[in-house]
């Protein structure tokens, strides 16, 4: 099956991320950062298939290797809090070759990136397999800075001042010249991020149309693309890993019943629109027959009198009464009368169907984001303790050495303080509380799960009902037809 991933984020220093320690776990290498002055050592990392350095006409070949390519990056930020890097998680096609694969790779990259002015750093990765299906990707870091001619970085952005009607520069009320931040490139703009959303999918397209292949991947949302599915969250290597060992975790199982609650969904649906379209069908042949609409209650009246007609026995008829009986009871209970009653009811299921998706994908959301804050919110819990002891050295040069030797997970820490602040507004780690609102999720996951097994149970009448009627039908059309014949006589 096509695999439409496309990931893209930036590599900053405000996150304690670094290019080199990046650039060395994606290419599975050992490298020395210069600004950090550590090594950084990856090359024991499995599941490196193929790395290469692209580089424009314009940058110097020394860049080619990259420790010297991304040091020279490192360098060139000076500010604490730089952005140094994009970076791209895109995924690759198990319908294709390894060879097609990084073909397809190496010429987007080029075409997208390098010939736009960047340096990119390609790295196609095929770890483990889950559940026999292959996950290769490729990861692609490209820099941010355009390049001079000269072989000099170039700015990431310009300053543009604001004039008066005189031509001089305006200045604000603290007497600073007022100026407007003009980017250099649109590297950064959302359009262009969906040109290049757009053009992997036609790339990839065209080779499986190449190939005869029939699928197709697309770039679009599942809302934009009209499919009514819940999307799975990102599980991760450790997740896969773990669960590949037969240790349960709470996002397999997310995305476990997610799977689950999409194939009913899709039943449901199926269900309705075969319903839907059988109903459109009879009341098409009910006007071309010139003749009035019968009751739903004597359709399936003639149902049962043309299977007494053929009985073999008072038992078997016996039966049939008791079923047109509860049939009876169905049609009487549901004040369901004609077609076109028939036909409303089914809509206001696909309505109820419509707004538990609503719910659904709701409630799929809140747990993500409850999730997202556990994990971080267990995180600061961990380090802090450490954070106390660092804070607690008068000494600089003490303090510096303790943060040197703990500095992975001193990063970790305020990474995940910036993360619960930032995307969740959270300043005040609260764990308890968190998992208890999940507990409160799943709980009504199980309702919702009631609401589906409940709304299947209305489809099956619903089925029952459109065959006696369907049977009806045509019952009706040969005593129709008889008397036709009769009157022709």
């Amino acid at each position: 099956m096509a695999l439409y991933h496309f990931h893209v984020d930036q590599i900053k220093r405000s996150a304690g991320q670094s290019a080199i320690a990046a650039a060395a776990y994606r290419a599975g290498e050992k490298l020395y950062s210069e600004y950090y002055g550590e090594t950084n050592d990856y090359s024991r990392k499995g599941g490196v298939l193929h790395t290469e350095i692209l580089l424009p006409p314009n940058a110097p070949p020394e860049y080619k290797d990259r420790q010297t390519l991304w040091n020279a990056v490192e360098k060139a930020e000076k500010n604490k809090k730089a952005q140094l890097a994009y970076n791209f998680d895109i995924a690759l096609q198990n319908e294709l070759t390894m060879e097609e694969n990084i073909n397809l790779a190496r010429r987007f990259v080029q075409e997208h990136f390098v010939n736009k002015g960047m340096i990119a750093d390609l790295a196609v990765h095929e770890p483990d397999k889950e559940n026999g299906i292959s996950n290769t990707h490729f990861h692609v870091m490209t820099t941010m800075r355009p390049l001079n001619p000269d072989d000099t970085w170039g700015n990431k952005q310009h300053r543009e001042y604001v004039l008066n009607e005189n031509g001089e520069r305006k200045k604000d009320e603290n007497g600073n010249y007022i100026f407007i931040a003009v980017h250099t490139t649109d590297w950064h703009e959302p359009e262009t991020l969906e040109h290049w959303r757009d053009a992997w999918c036609r790339m990839v397209n065209a080779e499986f149309e190449r190939k005869g292949i029939a699928t197709r991947i697309d770039h679009r949302s599942y809302e934009a693309q009209g499919i009514e599915q819940i999307p799975t969250v990102h599980e991760g290597p450790l997740v896969q890993k773990m669960e590949k060992r037969g240790i349960r975790t709470q996002k397999a199982d997310l995305n476990r019943w997610i799977r689950t609650t999409n194939r009913l969904i899709a039943a449901v649906k199926k269900g309705i629109r075969t319903l839907l379209d059988w109903i459109a069908a009879l009341k098409k042949e009910i006007e071309e027959a010139e003749k009035h609409e019968p009751y739903l209650i004597e359709l399936i009246g003639n149902y049962y009198q043309e299977r007494n007609r053929n009985a073999w026995s008072q038992k078997a008829k016996n039966q049939n009464f008791k079923r047109f009986v509860a049939a009876y009871n169905f049609l009487q209970k549901n004040d369901l009368h004609t077609v076109e009653q028939l036909e409303e009811r089914i809509k206001k299921l696909s309505k109820e169907t419509d707004d538990l998706l609503a719910r659904v994908n709701a409630n799929t959301a809140h747990v993500k984001k409850l999730q997202d804050m556990i994990n971080f919110g267990t995180n600061v819990q961990r380090i802090q303790p450490l954070i106390d002891k660092m804070n607690a050295i008068h000494w600089k040069g003490s303090r510096e050495k303790f943060r040197a030797a703990h500095q992975g997970e001193i990063d970790l820490y305020y990474t995940s303080k910036h993360i619960l602040k930032q995307n969740h507004g959270v300043t005040k780690v609260d764990i308890p509380a968190w998992q208890q609102e999940q507990e409160t999720l799943r709980e009504e996951e199980k309702a919702l799960s009631d609401e589906y097994k409940s709304l299947r149970g209305k489809l099956q009448e619903m089925r029952n009902v459109q065959y006696c009627v369907e049977i009806a039908k045509r019952t009706e059309e040969r005593i129709y037809a008889e008397k036709t014949r009769q009157l022709q006589r």
